[in-house]
Protein backbone atom coordinates (compact mmCIF):
# COMPACT_ATOMS: atom_id res chain seq x y z
CA UNK A 1 0.00 0.00 0.00
CA UNK A 2 1.26 3.47 -0.95
CA UNK A 3 1.08 5.95 1.94
CA UNK A 4 1.42 9.76 2.02
CA UNK A 5 2.04 11.68 5.24
CA UNK A 6 0.94 15.32 5.48
CA UNK A 7 2.65 16.48 8.67
CA UNK A 8 4.77 19.58 9.32
CA UNK A 9 6.39 18.31 12.53
CA UNK A 10 9.47 16.35 11.53
CA UNK A 11 9.61 14.29 14.74
CA UNK A 12 5.91 13.45 14.55
CA UNK A 13 6.26 12.40 10.90
CA UNK A 14 9.24 10.15 11.68
CA UNK A 15 7.43 8.63 14.66
CA UNK A 16 4.31 7.95 12.58
CA UNK A 17 6.34 6.45 9.73
CA UNK A 18 8.14 4.20 12.21
CA UNK A 19 4.88 2.93 13.72
CA UNK A 20 3.36 2.30 10.29
CA UNK A 21 6.46 0.32 9.32
CA UNK A 22 6.13 -1.78 12.47
CA UNK A 23 2.42 -2.45 11.98
CA UNK A 24 2.44 -2.89 8.20
CA UNK A 25 6.01 -3.73 7.03
CA UNK A 26 4.92 -4.11 3.39
CA UNK A 27 3.48 -0.60 3.18
CA UNK A 28 5.64 2.16 1.74
CA UNK A 29 5.77 5.90 2.51
CA UNK A 30 5.61 7.51 -0.94
CA UNK A 31 5.97 11.09 0.28
CA UNK A 32 5.98 13.29 3.38
CA UNK A 33 4.46 16.75 2.83
CA UNK A 34 4.75 19.63 5.29
CA UNK A 35 2.33 22.30 4.11
CA UNK A 36 -1.04 23.01 2.51
CA UNK A 37 0.75 24.37 -0.56
CA UNK A 38 2.94 21.29 -1.07
CA UNK A 39 -0.03 18.96 -0.51
CA UNK A 40 -2.11 20.76 -3.13
CA UNK A 41 0.77 20.56 -5.61
CA UNK A 42 1.26 16.84 -4.89
CA UNK A 43 -2.38 15.76 -5.06
CA UNK A 44 -3.01 17.83 -8.18
CA UNK A 45 -1.26 14.99 -9.98
CA UNK A 46 -2.25 11.32 -9.89
CA UNK A 47 0.16 9.31 -7.73
CA UNK A 48 -1.91 6.23 -7.00
CA UNK A 49 -2.02 7.00 -3.28
CA UNK A 50 -3.85 4.38 -1.22
CA UNK A 51 -4.01 6.09 2.19
CA UNK A 52 -3.22 9.54 3.61
CA UNK A 53 -2.30 10.46 7.17
CA UNK A 54 -2.90 14.20 7.60
CA UNK A 55 -2.30 16.63 10.45
CA UNK A 56 -5.06 19.24 10.92
CA UNK A 57 -2.82 22.26 11.54
CA UNK A 58 0.04 22.69 9.07
CA UNK A 59 2.80 25.25 8.76
CA UNK A 60 0.84 27.45 6.34
CA UNK A 61 -2.75 26.89 7.42
CA UNK A 62 -5.45 24.33 8.19
CA UNK A 63 -5.28 21.09 6.20
CA UNK A 64 -8.96 21.33 5.21
CA UNK A 65 -7.88 24.11 2.86
CA UNK A 66 -6.34 21.36 0.73
CA UNK A 67 -9.82 20.06 -0.15
CA UNK A 68 -10.81 23.44 -1.54
CA UNK A 69 -8.28 23.00 -4.35
CA UNK A 70 -7.97 19.26 -4.95
CA UNK A 71 -9.95 16.08 -4.51
CA UNK A 72 -8.27 13.25 -2.62
CA UNK A 73 -10.04 10.03 -3.61
CA UNK A 74 -8.63 7.68 -1.00
CA UNK A 75 -9.03 7.09 2.75
CA UNK A 76 -7.71 9.77 5.09
CA UNK A 77 -6.75 9.43 8.73
CA UNK A 78 -6.31 12.74 10.53
CA UNK A 79 -3.67 12.98 13.25
CA UNK A 80 -4.75 15.79 15.53
CA UNK A 81 -4.63 17.32 18.99
CA UNK A 82 -8.30 18.36 18.78
CA UNK A 83 -10.59 16.80 21.36
CA UNK A 84 -12.80 13.86 20.47
CA UNK A 85 -15.99 15.90 20.73
CA UNK A 86 -14.75 18.22 18.00
CA UNK A 87 -14.01 15.43 15.56
CA UNK A 88 -17.60 14.23 15.12
CA UNK A 89 -17.84 16.25 11.90
CA UNK A 90 -14.85 14.41 10.48
CA UNK A 91 -16.43 11.06 11.37
CA UNK A 92 -19.68 12.16 9.71
CA UNK A 93 -17.77 12.76 6.48
CA UNK A 94 -16.38 9.23 6.30
CA UNK A 95 -12.90 10.12 7.50
CA UNK A 96 -11.12 8.63 10.51
CA UNK A 97 -8.77 10.22 13.04
CA UNK A 98 -6.35 9.51 15.84
CA UNK A 99 -5.62 11.93 18.65
CA UNK A 100 -2.13 13.20 19.45
CA UNK A 101 -0.13 11.96 21.21
CA UNK A 102 -1.22 8.69 19.61
CA UNK A 103 -0.19 5.17 20.52
CA UNK A 104 0.57 2.07 18.51
CA UNK A 105 -2.80 0.69 19.60
CA UNK A 106 -4.65 3.80 18.37
CA UNK A 107 -2.94 3.57 15.01
CA UNK A 108 -3.69 -0.15 14.67
CA UNK A 109 -7.40 0.47 15.31
CA UNK A 110 -7.58 3.27 12.73
CA UNK A 111 -5.73 1.24 10.10
CA UNK A 112 -7.94 -1.75 10.86
CA UNK A 113 -11.08 0.28 10.27
CA UNK A 114 -9.76 1.54 6.94
CA UNK A 115 -8.88 -1.99 5.84
CA UNK A 116 -12.30 -3.28 6.89
CA UNK A 117 -14.17 -0.71 4.82
CA UNK A 118 -13.23 -0.66 1.17
CA UNK A 119 -15.26 2.47 0.48
CA UNK A 120 -14.35 4.11 3.79
CA UNK A 121 -13.69 7.49 2.22
CA UNK A 122 -16.58 9.07 0.34
CA UNK A 123 -14.96 9.05 -3.06
CA UNK A 124 -17.76 10.91 -4.81
CA UNK A 125 -18.04 13.83 -2.43
CA UNK A 126 -15.81 16.25 -0.60
CA UNK A 127 -16.08 16.80 3.17
CA UNK A 128 -18.50 19.46 4.39
CA UNK A 129 -15.86 22.09 5.09
CA UNK A 130 -18.24 24.46 6.86
CA UNK A 131 -19.28 21.76 9.31
CA UNK A 132 -15.67 20.77 9.86
CA UNK A 133 -14.53 24.29 10.62
CA UNK A 134 -17.51 24.87 12.87
CA UNK A 135 -16.88 21.72 14.87
CA UNK A 136 -13.16 22.29 15.07
CA UNK A 137 -13.52 25.60 16.83
CA UNK A 138 -12.93 28.09 14.06
CA UNK A 139 -15.25 30.47 15.92
CA UNK A 140 -15.18 28.84 19.35
CA UNK A 141 -12.41 27.83 21.67
CA UNK A 142 -11.33 27.50 25.26
CA UNK A 143 -12.62 30.47 27.26
CA UNK A 144 -10.04 30.53 30.08
CA UNK A 145 -6.94 28.88 31.50
CA UNK A 146 -6.31 27.91 35.10
CA UNK A 147 -2.77 28.76 36.24
CA UNK A 148 -0.94 28.26 39.52
CA UNK A 149 1.28 31.14 40.61
CA UNK A 150 2.44 32.57 43.93
CA UNK A 151 0.80 29.67 45.74
CA UNK A 152 -2.60 30.54 44.23
CA UNK A 153 -4.79 29.29 41.41
CA UNK A 154 -5.83 32.06 39.03
CA UNK A 155 -8.20 31.93 36.04
CA UNK A 156 -6.95 33.84 32.98
CA UNK A 157 -9.67 34.63 30.41
CA UNK A 158 -8.47 33.66 26.95
CA UNK A 159 -9.41 37.05 25.48
CA UNK A 160 -6.92 38.67 27.89
CA UNK A 161 -4.03 36.61 26.53
CA UNK A 162 -1.81 38.44 24.04
CA UNK A 163 0.30 35.42 23.13
CA UNK A 164 1.64 32.05 24.20
CA UNK A 165 5.30 31.18 23.78
CA UNK A 166 7.54 28.22 24.49
CA UNK A 167 11.05 28.41 25.91
CA UNK A 168 13.16 25.45 27.06
CA UNK A 169 10.14 23.11 26.81
CA UNK A 170 8.09 25.38 29.09
CA UNK A 171 4.96 27.17 27.85
CA UNK A 172 4.19 30.72 28.98
CA UNK A 173 1.08 32.88 28.80
CA UNK A 174 1.64 36.63 28.38
CA UNK A 175 -1.41 38.79 29.04
CA UNK A 176 -2.29 42.21 27.66
CA UNK A 177 -1.42 43.48 31.14
CA UNK A 178 2.13 42.17 30.50
CA UNK A 179 1.82 39.49 33.17
CA UNK A 180 3.47 36.12 32.52
CA UNK A 181 2.22 32.72 33.67
CA UNK A 182 3.49 29.17 33.19
CA UNK A 183 1.08 26.46 32.03
CA UNK A 184 1.60 22.69 31.58
CA UNK A 185 0.19 22.42 28.03
CA UNK A 186 2.47 22.38 25.00
CA UNK A 187 1.81 24.71 22.07
CA UNK A 188 0.66 21.69 20.06
CA UNK A 189 -1.99 20.95 22.69
CA UNK A 190 -3.03 24.60 22.91
CA UNK A 191 -3.52 24.74 19.15
CA UNK A 192 -6.38 22.29 19.45
CA UNK A 193 -8.02 24.27 22.27
CA UNK A 194 -7.96 27.77 20.83
CA UNK A 195 -10.20 29.47 18.28
CA UNK A 196 -8.47 29.25 14.90
CA UNK A 197 -9.93 32.62 13.90
CA UNK A 198 -8.64 34.37 17.04
CA UNK A 199 -5.23 32.70 17.51
CA UNK A 200 -2.48 31.94 15.00
CA UNK A 201 0.50 29.60 15.30
CA UNK A 202 3.39 31.70 14.02
CA UNK A 203 6.07 29.07 14.48
CA UNK A 204 7.31 26.43 16.92
CA UNK A 205 7.60 29.01 19.71
CA UNK A 206 4.63 31.37 19.37
CA UNK A 207 0.83 31.43 19.16
CA UNK A 208 -0.50 34.99 18.96
CA UNK A 209 -3.91 36.61 19.52
CA UNK A 210 -5.37 38.58 16.62
CA UNK A 211 -6.17 41.41 19.05
CA UNK A 212 -2.49 41.62 19.99
CA UNK A 213 -1.33 42.45 16.46
CA UNK A 214 -0.22 46.08 16.26
CA UNK A 215 1.34 46.22 12.80
CA UNK A 216 3.17 44.14 10.23
CA UNK A 217 6.07 45.39 8.14
CA UNK A 218 8.05 43.98 5.25
CA UNK A 219 11.45 42.56 6.15
CA UNK A 220 14.50 41.28 4.29
CA UNK A 221 14.12 38.21 2.11
CA UNK A 222 10.37 38.77 1.60
CA UNK A 223 9.73 38.03 5.25
CA UNK A 224 7.31 39.88 7.51
CA UNK A 225 8.15 41.42 10.88
CA UNK A 226 5.26 41.37 13.31
CA UNK A 227 4.84 43.96 16.07
CA UNK A 228 2.48 43.22 18.96
CA UNK A 229 0.71 45.45 21.46
CA UNK A 230 2.74 43.66 24.13
CA UNK A 231 6.49 43.21 23.63
CA UNK A 232 7.57 39.65 22.90
CA UNK A 233 10.90 38.16 24.05
CA UNK A 234 11.95 37.59 20.42
CA UNK A 235 11.63 39.26 17.03
CA UNK A 236 8.54 37.75 15.41
CA UNK A 237 9.53 37.00 11.82
CA UNK A 238 7.24 35.27 9.35
CA UNK A 239 8.95 33.48 6.47
CA UNK A 240 7.94 34.12 2.88
CA UNK A 241 6.35 30.67 2.66
CA UNK A 242 3.89 31.55 5.44
CA UNK A 243 3.38 35.26 4.77
CA UNK A 244 0.42 34.83 2.39
CA UNK A 245 -1.40 32.49 4.80
CA UNK A 246 -0.76 34.85 7.70
CA UNK A 247 -2.01 37.93 5.86
CA UNK A 248 -5.07 35.95 4.77
CA UNK A 249 -5.74 35.07 8.41
CA UNK A 250 -5.46 38.74 9.36
CA UNK A 251 -7.98 39.70 6.66
CA UNK A 252 -10.62 37.10 7.60
CA UNK A 253 -12.68 39.39 9.80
Amino acid sequence: MKIVLVEDEVKAAKSLAGLISQLRPTWSIASTLQSVESAIAYFSKEHGTDLVFMDVQLSDGVSFDIFKSVKIACPIIFCTAYGEYAMDAIKANGIDYILKPFSKEDLEKAIGRVEALGNFFQRNSQPDLNALFSKLGKEEGKKSFLVFQDNKYVTIPTDQIAFFYSRHETTHIVSFQQQTYVIPQSLDQLQGQLSASQFYRLNRQYIINFSAVKEVEHYYGRKLLLHLQVKAPDDLLIGKEKSTAFLSWLSER
